[in-house]
């Protein structure tokens, strides 16, 4: 789209030389082609080395857009973000695309449906009722039990096994509010990146990314009634137990394991090789490593086991 077509459906006027926009990133990734948006203060320090042809932003931070970026300047930025997401989001399904590739000596059954553009590797078995979008990639030696969705643009490694009903690619939780307390959709334009030796069980939804990827790392292990929300990156052979789940943009470094009903807070990140029992609550990102924790609000393992001690003292 051109760059005076965007300001026209944010309500912005723009008299500047017209550009062509490809899509919508983050002020982080954004290339010179791509517009951005700052809708929280504490990303306002990244708007000096953004790369972002253009940045909706808001009247009070606007002077923060460096020199070759265009400031469109609105109320809500958040909520004219969601409105532009529509636009850069892909089609579900696309004709034009060429005909699925399938791998040797791949098994897939006459009831699975595999969308144009779609490629599975060698050696695959994919079950009844499985769904694989347009352009999704599946590696070799890998298994999808029956009525797994995987969507478009998603990619799932080598020697993976998804058990039934889980789903790869979901839209993310995201919408705005404006002042009148209406919502609007985030369309969801990233993807899923499951790597090598994953196992997923069954009923388990990993969400696709905002923009951008919502990373699982080889070896990681996935119970079933897992919830993964959009843009997480989970830590090479973490394991997560069932019921456990995970709030956008959080970050599980290596061997994390998070105990039944344990859950994580958005935009946190957790050291290596940390241990949260079940049904702990993560409020805080969490910087030493091989550290075991439990309860809520979140404290040592040890301190909790000694807090429940003298509760049951308390109550005799």
């Amino acid at each position: 789209m051109k760059l005076s077509e965007i300001a026209s459906i944010i309500g912005v006027d723009f008299q500047e030389n017209d550009v062509d926009i490809i899509g919508l990133n983050t002020l982080k990734d954004a290339k010179a082609n791509e517009i951005s948006f700052v809708s929280n203060a504490k990303y306002v320090k990244e708007i000096k080395s953004t790369n972002a042809a253009a940045v909706i932003i808001s009247q009070d931070v606007k002077d923060a857009v460096p020199q070759g970026c265009f400031a469109l300047v609105v109320e809500n930025p958040y909520w004219s973000m969601a409105i532009l997401s529509k636009y850069f989001a892909p089609v579900i399904e696309d004709e034009t695309l060429p005909l699925p590739k399938i791998g040797k000596d791949t098994k897939v059954s006459p009831k699975a449906e595999i969308a144009n553009g779609a490629v599975i590797g060698d050696n695959c078995t994919i079950l009844a009722h499985v769904y694989i979008g347009a352009e999704a990639v599946i590696g070799d030696n890998t298994i999808i039990y029956p009525s797994v969705t995987v969507y478009r643009d998603c990619k799932i490694g080598n020697d993976c096994i998804i058990h039934a009903n889980s789903v790869i690619g979901s839209d993310g939780f995201g919408f705005a509010t404006n002042k009148m307390g209406e919502h609007k959709k985030i369309y969801q334009n990233g993807n899923v990146v499951i790597e090598d030796d994953v196992e997923i069980g069954s009923n388990t939804s990993i969400d696709c990314a905002a923009f951008g990827t919502t990373l699982i790392k080889k070896g990681t292990r996935i119970d079933n009634l897992v919830q993964i929300g959009h843009n997480c990156e989970i830590g090479e052979y973490s394991v997560m137990v069932s019921q456990s789940g995970l709030a956008g943009s959080t970050k599980l470094g290596r061997n994390v394991v998070m105990g039944g009903q344990a859950a994580a807070a958005g935009h946190l990140e957790v050291a290596p090789f940390s241990t949260f029992a079940a049904r702990s609550g993560i409020t805080h990102s969490i910087k030493e490593p091989g550290k075991t924790y439990a309860g809520f609000p979140l404290m040592g393992h040890r301190q909790w086991l000694k807090l429940q001690a003298k509760l049951a003292k308390l109550i005799k």
